[in-house]
């Protein structure tokens, strides 16, 4: 079985690459926010009170009935013949990948920003930042889409990679739906900061080595990428703790000091200003083109992150 997961995991990164997430193929991760939000009804309808404790049942059903469809999906297809198995398997390991979007999704900032359609610009940084767009100006809109890149690089690639060598296709899509429930109940105000606890910290345990691992592979993809590969560590070494996610400083500082830049700063949420901590140095000014450098060094960060799990599956 290991041979063959390395040939699904390569497999998946190309299909990745080539496809993207096309709209019109059914993907686990929209039944995963479906499944949590009609779970969340019901939890807070039954618990109203007790948030924390409805949102820790919350996560448990989600994650039990994940791994359970998936793994009833595995063994009927198993039953049915080998190929069917494997064709399966493909699917999920290449629906739990996100390079492709990610890149895609940036590279459409850069190229309203390029074109000078600020207003334009805006609005596509809001299809992946958290953060209000309406009044930033470029500069804050090139750091904030560099900062989506290089944070995203762990839950969109790396992560669900990882936990895929560990225990295959079931172990990818389990991973998604932790991130999944932590990007609809990890905030910290009124209505979530209770019950999304569980969602908050499972996803800080799930992304602990993973991050720590991506860190390490953006050195490298600096170094292959001829980007500044020293920088990347040494501002890694001094930056990595300086943010509110214990998981998320790490791929953010080895960007910043790969590209010269100096992340962090002020940003408005939801109409509330909040003030995070610098992240690297401002050797530069962040410009479209560095949205550029940081989606290659994601893509090189990416190879690399696929040669060295084939080789693990490969030697196990």
């Amino acid at each position: 079985m290991t041979p063959d997961l390395a040939v699904l995991i390569a497999a998946a990164f190309l299909l990745d690459l080539l496809l993207g997430d096309p709209a019109w193929l059914p993907h686990p991760v929209r039944a995963m926010g479906y499944l949590a939000g009609r779970l969340e009804t019901w939890s807070r309808r039954v618990m109203p009170v007790h948030l924390k404790a409805a949102g820790f049942i919350t996560v448990i059903m989600v994650l039990a009935l994940t791994w359970g469809l998936t793994y009833f999906m595995l063994v009927l297809a198993a039953a049915v013949h080998p190929l069917l198995f494997s064709i399966v398997s493909l699917y999920l390991l290449y629906a739990s990948l996100a390079a492709h979007d990610l890149a895609r999704h940036a590279g459409r900032v850069s190229a309203a920003l390029e074109a000078g359609d600020l207003p334009l610009a805006r609005r596509r940084l809001a299809m992946i930042v958290g953060r209000d767009t309406e009044d930033l100006p470029a500069p804050a809109v090139c750091k904030a889409c560099v900062e989506s890149v290089a944070e995203n690089i762990v839950d969109g690639f790396t992560a669900p990679l990882f936990w895929a060598v560990i225990f295959g296709p079931p172990g990818a899509i389990v991973y998604k739906a932790v991130n999944t429930m932590d990007s609809m109940f990890g905030y910290k105000n009124e209505r979530y900061r209770q019950f999304g606890f569980a969602a908050a910290r499972l996803d800080d345990l799930a992304n602990f080595i993973p991050a720590r691992l991506s860190a390490l592979l953006l050195m490298a993809a600096s170094l292959i990428g001829g980007c500044n590969a020293a920088g990347a560590w040494r501002i890694w070494r001094r930056d990595h703790g300086c943010h509110a996610s214990p998981n998320s400083g790490h791929s953010e500082a080895a960007a910043a000091g790969a590209l010269g830049l100096q992340l962090g700063g002020a940003s408005r949420y939801f109409g509330r200003v909040v003030v995070k901590p610098l992240i690297g140095d401002a050797i530069e000014d962040c410009q479209p083109r560095h949205i550029r450098a940081v989606i290659r060094l994601m893509y090189i960060t990416a190879v690399i992150a696929v040669l060295l799990a084939v080789s693990v599956c490969l030697w196990r």
